[in-house]
């Protein structure tokens, strides 16, 4: 996978290569790390409602667009679709007499390794066209067929109309895919208190639903749930179960038993990071998982100990059984490379910096290679106290 960004925020051109299946992205205070993962977001909310409004929650065009630059503002992310085939997606948003429009939109695949790329989509400013004759797509000798549109508002992603309609299956099929990412914003405050009992399947954003989701994976998906509870008994000692339990005026209490005492606790008494292992591991077990699950742990992160040293000793030993070849056995680069990292941050925090520094071997395979413009003191390197997870088969 790779995304290149330009003129967003902080980031006046930024390019993120080879980004393998899991990405833990370490940076100082103000390097960019959580508008790396506000791209994404910027990108789901542009498509559930429309450029101009997610433009608007982030302050305005003025704002979003980075400081001395007109626009356009730019986004293009490069994947392998479920099909193995290369797929490229771009998006330019600017601004029309003080109106958000979408400058550029273009979905393109590639047949092979040297075929010609089919534009699936191609639109500017609410007009464009996309082929109609997908279904012979990769056929020898088959030529595009085109046709023009018009959408109501130029600033509603294109393939937000025409994937809506089965004719084209291609733009459906990502719209589907972007629809589905998952960007956290946990908060820890959200997650405590008791919630209206209801049904509830995916884990929001700010965790608010946790106790409704773990009722929905006990009752329906239970071989789920007892991977979370297996996980959550290896990594917090002393939890040996976990339940969300209905009280008398309708709403639903998450509790948490320690074999150390007879009764449970409930979520209000319990620690932060009780709290949040037990909703990060909902999210990595969930029965229908997303094609992109993106976790910001720059607010909830630990003074001590690096994020790159947590989630090497905790995050990806959860993971690990979630994939086919398992993390370790398949990238066991990437996890020394994790511990260097780690290593590092912690070095460069005792002599009063924050970061990797810049003596630290950043063009190994371990760490996502990228190149950017802008520069961050002694890192380089765009980073977060987080984590990127992409299903491999399905992007």
């Amino acid at each position: 996978m790779q995304i290149e960004i330009k003129n967003y925020c902080s980031f006046h051109h930024a390019v993120f290569e080879g980004l393998p299946p899991m990405v833990v992205v370490v940076g100082a205070n103000g390097t960019g790390k959580s508008t790396l993962f506000d791209v994404f977001s910027f990108l789901k909310d542009s498509l559930t409602q429309n450029v101009a409004t997610a433009v608007a929650r982030r302050g305005g065009f003025r704002e979003l667009v980075s400081r001395g630059e007109k626009g356009p503002i730019g986004i293009t992310i490069k994947f392998r679709e479920s099909g193995g085939r290369l797929a490229t997606y771009v998006l330019q948003v600017t601004t029309d007499h003080g109106r958000i429009v979408v400058e550029r939109e273009i979905l393109r695949y590639r047949r092979g390794q040297h075929g010609k790329p089919w534009h699936f989509v191609d639109f500017s400013r609410g007009v464009g066209n996309a082929i109609t004759n997908e279904s012979v797509y990769g056929e020898e000798g088959a030529e595009a067929e085109r046709a023009e549109y018009k959408l109501d508002d130029p600033s509603v992603l294109a393939i937000k109309g025409l994937g809506q309609f089965r004719e084209f299956q291609v733009v459906s099929e990502f719209r589907s895919l972007i629809e589905n990412w998952h960007v956290s914003d946990f908060h820890i405050a959200d997650a405590r208190p008791s919630s209206e009992a209801g049904y509830a399947e995916h884990l929001s954003n700010r965790g608010d639903n946790v106790a409704q989701v773990a009722q929905y994976l006990y009752e329906d998906h239970r071989e789920c749930f007892d991977q979370v509870l297996n996980a959550m008994r290896q990594r917090v000692p002393g939890v040996s179960d976990v339940e969300a339990k209905p009280t008398e005026d309708g709403r639903l209490l998450l509790r948490f038993q320690d074999g150390s005492f007879k009764d449970p606790f409930i979520a209000r008494y319990v620690s932060d990071g009780t709290i949040k292992m037990f909703a990060y591991l909902v999210l990595l077990y969930d029965p229908k998982p997303h094609p992109l699950l993106a976790v910001n742990e720059a607010h909830c992160v630990p003074a001590r100990g690096s994020a790159a040293e947590i989630v090497s000793r905790i995050i990806v030993s959860v993971c690990a059984p979630l994939w086919e070849a398992g993390f370790r056995e398949e990238h066991p680069a990437q996890i020394e490379g994790l511990a260097r990292a780690g290593g590092a941050f912690r070095r460069g925090t005792r002599s009063g910096q924050r970061g990797l520094p810049s003596s630290e071997d950043q063009t190994r395979p371990t760490v996502p290679r990228s190149r950017a413009t802008r520069r961050t003191g002694p890192s380089s390197l765009p980073g977060t106290r987080g984590l990127v997870h992409r299903r491999a088969a399905r992007t």
